[in-house]
């Protein structure tokens, strides 16, 4: 057809990423789609294609699939939040695009919350459609989806996955639509198989970005609909714990924004990003990090054992190993106090696999290290972090044993899906630190 966008590449590691670019309009805006999509099936169903191209009037919007979806790559296993981080970025990049609001519907709204934490310098506002912090029940998440309903869905999806069956959950106002089903039908089917569908409800069911979002500084708009499948406690949640977030509910039951009354949304949003740039300011003075601390154990016995010399020489040897698995994970040094460093990583599972990686290379020394690992919102002091989770990354580093990796429940939390493996530690009291603090070690 004609209108439709071309469609192009960004690279992100070793994934090319699809992205299309629509509108010229003053700002960008960045669409981050839900569990899967693909671009040139939506252009071809009139109410997406009418819904994106009333974004692209007041903006200069960008869409993309996730990979793993729709016309991105395939390979490779199920992103992590780390890894859809790392797409948007390419994306943003290979657009030319600096600074973007983002739009995250339902799951896209997750890490579209981490990024704007992380990157608030690249995140001028922050949209969350249908959205959720987390999606699993909990007993302090009650609104949530147990197990056992998702044990439900994932046979539901082996058993009807592209017969266009799922718009009764996601859009039920068209549902009775044979037309529209056969065409969703096809949608679902190009977009991602049963089992990768699968794969992503269950990492999906994993992710827990409650922690993130009082860290949240960028404005922010909330909007659901009070009959979703996604229930609107998950929304209210959101404006809730997001200070200054901006709430809206809406009549209706359907999930996909541009079914039913899309023009209450489109207005909220036109309203929301053409006001909001000179009235908020954005806290770009605060960001979401990944902090690392390394001790190593024992380090006054080495010192009287070897003597000063042959000490400098060892803690020469130990800080470069340290280095290269710091660049290998496009960690940051912050600081370096005698025989301990202090490191920044914009993904958790990073910092993680970094510290099982310096615990490994510095045994060939024969210097055994405990390392701490925190993921929590950090004030930018010039080159460096300081802040309450930096000292909370410290206290957990000091206590770890020889030769491990300790992380707070927070890096747990978002790390789901990247195959990493804890074992719990139980819960500590971290001195200077308020509360209790559930604490677990990488293996």
């Amino acid at each position: 057809m004609s209108s439709m966008p071309e469609t192009r590449y960004a690279k992100s590691g070793d994934n090319y990423v699809a992205y299309q670019v629509m509108g010229e309009g003053p700002f960008d805006l960045v669409f981050v789609p839900g569990f899967v999509s693909h671009l040139d099936l939506q252009m071809e169903w009139p109410l997406a294609a009418n819904f994106f191209k009333r974004l692209a009037s007041f903006c200069r919007l960008i869409r993309f699939d996730k990979r793993g979806t729709g016309l991105s790559d395939r390979t490779g296993p199920i992103p992590t939040i780390e890894d859809r981080m790392d797409d948007v970025r390419a994306v943003m990049d290979a657009a030319g695009s600096a600074t973007a609001a983002l739009f995250g519907f339902s799951e896209g709204g997750q890490m579209s919350i981490v990024f704007a934490a992380t990157y608030p310098e690249r995140a001028s506002a922050l949209i969350l459609y249908g959205s959720m912090a987390r999606q699993a029940w909990a007993p302090d998440n009650a609104w949530g989806r147990p197990d056992v309903r998702l044990a439900a869905q994932l046979k539901w999806v082996e058993e009807n996955w592209g017969q266009g069956s799922a718009m009764g959950m996601y859009c039920p106002s068209i549902a009775d639509d044979p037309e529209m089903r056969s065409f969703l039908g096809r949608l679902e089917r190009s977009s991602a198989s049963p089992g990768a569908v699968q794969s992503l409800q269950r990492i999906n069911q994993a992710i827990d970005v409650r922690h993130v979002l009082p860290m949240i500084g960028t404005p922010t708009l909330v909007l659901h609909r009070t009959g979703d499948v996604v229930n609107v406690e998950h929304g209210r949640y959101l404006a809730h714990h997001i200070r200054g977030a901006k709430f809206v509910e809406f009549p209706g039951g359907d999930h996909t924004p541009w079914v039913g009354d899309s023009n209450s949304i489109l207005g909220e949003i036109e309203s929301f990003l053409t006001g909001q740039r000179h009235e908020v300011e954005s806290e770009s003075d605060r960001v979401l990090a990944s902090i690392l601390f390394t001790d190593i154990v024992g380090a006054t016995n080495r010192l009287v054992e070897l003597g000063d010399r042959r000490w400098k020489d060892l803690l020469i040897q130990h800080h470069s190993l340290v280095r290269d698995q710091l660049a290998r994970h496009r960690g940051r040094e912050i600081d370096n106090a005698g025989d301990g460093f202090l490191a920044a990583f914009d993904g958790p599972a990073r910092a993680v696999r970094c510290g099982r990686a310096i615990v490994d290379s510095v045994r060939q020394l024969g210097i055994h290290v405990r390392v701490g690992v925190h993921t929590g919102e950090c004030e930018v002091i010039g080159e460096k972090l300081g802040g309450i989770a930096v000292h909370i990354g410290a206290r957990i580093g000091a206590l770890a044993a020889a030769d491990e990796v300790l992380v707070s429940r927070m890096v747990s939390d978002l790390v789901a899906g990247s195959g990493l493996q804890f074992e719990e530690r139980g819960t500590h009291g971290l001195k200077g630190v308020p509360g209790s603090w559930q604490l677990l070690a990488a293996v």
